[in-house]
């Protein structure tokens, strides 16, 4: 049978999937990109704020169409399917089977029993990291250190989602980048919902410098970042290892949310106006070539003009080399949800194209500092313009794929492999270069 796959959501979701896929393919299924051809479509679905909800409903109901044609079995999985399980299965029939994550352990007994009517209950036939399809190309992989959250920020449902943080043992980690390096993968993504609290459950302290450390000494690791660090557990150790590591990317990835102390406060954050404003100082005195990266939230409750203009203020202090914003959203289950003044949405809106704005000049000013200097280049494809002029499109070390800029380079190249460049000019968000 011929299975096909949708993986909405974030990259810790994609893993997921990857060893949904995984599992299908060591059971000689077919795995296919288009879903007209699928007897079997998998969707693994997100639930973190309105617009994932949304997106992830919309999707079921489109593959469902597919069920009158050549798709028998439609399987659900993920975060949505974890908070409304019984909901979905009285509103969504067309679904076979429903699979909360919290379920995975029996994933394909599940699976087996729907479309074989019978449960295979050998011990192989758990979700594994080491069985997972890489879905990223081949040039580089997330890799998931721990699951869940002991944040309990008061805006996130992801604590009730996906549970406690759980740290998975370095050995394991270790064993499937190894896995993954002989498969040709240069660069690793070190990704969980908090990397910096890595560890802290298992051996009492936090080991996100003591791993990276050690992954950087697998042969055939070319570069390596890790993502989503708390501003206050990033440890002098971790910053002394990005520092000195020539494998670790010099990039942190560090979502502040907010400056305002009364908004943090009010967001159950740990940090504050000034250990954010003087780890940001520390990050670019200690390593001057770093690239941060943050992601504010605008029109949370209670949030009042002079908070917001204390944010608008920082935002020009801080100088983000790469900014992300989002507006608040209520989200079921959490305590901002009843809080009392809430923004009106079209104060919100207002507040986060305000933010941007000042943020795309920002980035841009940022970008001509690069010109006229020299990077390494991995390049990952090539283009023509309307111009007919060849182009090779690629990453440096301050570009996380997907979700920062690119590079344009003009010369000589081939896909998948490194080039030193020169900066020459930029485009919005992107650099242009050329190949030396």
């Amino acid at each position: 049978m011929k299975v096909g796959f949708i993986s909405l959501g974030c990259s810790k979701n994609l893993i997921d999937t990857e060893m949904m896929i995984g599992i299908f393919k060591k059971k000689k299924f077919e795995i296919v990109n288009d879903p007209k051809l699928a007897d079997i479509i998998v969707i693994n679905t997100c639930g973190f704020i309105v617009q994932a909800k949304e997106e992830a409903i919309n999707t079921i109901l489109e593959m469902a169409e597919y069920k009158k044609q050549n798709c028998k079995y439609l399987i659900v999985t993920g975060c949505l399917v974890e908070r409304y399980k019984d909901e979905l299965i009285k509103e969504i029939p067309e679904v076979d089977l429903f699979i909360k994550f919290s379920e995975y352990k029996t994933f394909w007994n599940e699976v087996e029993h729907l479309i074989k009517n019978k449960f295979d209950k050998a011990k192989n036939n758990e979700l594994d990291f080491l069985d997972r399809v890489v879905t990223t190309g081949v040039n580089y992989a997330y890799i998931r250190i721990a699951e869940g959250c002991n944040n309990f920020c008061t805006f996130c449902a992801i604590p009730y989602i996906r549970g406690r943080y759980v740290s998975r043992k370095e050995e394991d980690i270790l064993e499937e980048v190894e896995l993954l390096v002989k498969k040709g993968i240069r660069e690793f993504i070190i990704i969980a919902q908090d990397t910096t609290k890595y560890g802290q459950d298992i051996y009492g302290e936090p080991k996100l410098a003591e791993l990276l450390n050690k992954i950087s000494k697998i042969d055939g690791v070319k570069w390596i970042r890790f993502l989503y660090s708390y501003p206050e557990t990033i440890t002098e150790e971790l910053v002394q290892e990005v520092k000195n590591n020539k494998k670790i990317c010099k990039y942190f990835d560090i979502p502040m949310q907010h400056i305002s102390d009364n908004i943090l406060k009010k967001m159950n954050r740990k940090s504050t106006n000034k250990s954010i404003k003087e780890l940001i100082t520390k990050l670019r005195k200690e390593i001057p070539e770093v690239i941060i990266r943050s992601t504010l939230m605008v029109g949370f409750p209670g949030e009042t003009e002079q908070d917001f203009e204390e944010l608008y203020e920082f935002v020009k202090w801080a100088k983000f080399d790469k900014l992300g914003c989002f507006a608040y959203s209520k989200e079921e289950g959490t305590r901002a949800e009843k809080m009392p003044n809430q923004v009106h949405p079209s104060t919100k809106k207002a507040r986060y194209n305000k933010i941007m704005k000042l943020q795309q000049q920002i980035s841009k000013e940022n970008l001509e500092k690069h010109i006229g200097k020299t990077y390494e280049v991995l390049i990952e494809d090539a283009i023509v313009t309307d111009d007919k002029e060849l182009y090779f499109v690629g990453r440096t070390y301050m570009d996380v794929p997907e979700i920062d800029g690119y590079i344009y380079l003009k010369g000589d190249a081939e896909i998948n492999t490194f080039v030193k460049c020169k900066i020459t000019d930029v485009r919005d968000y992107d650099l242009i270069g050329e190949i030396f």
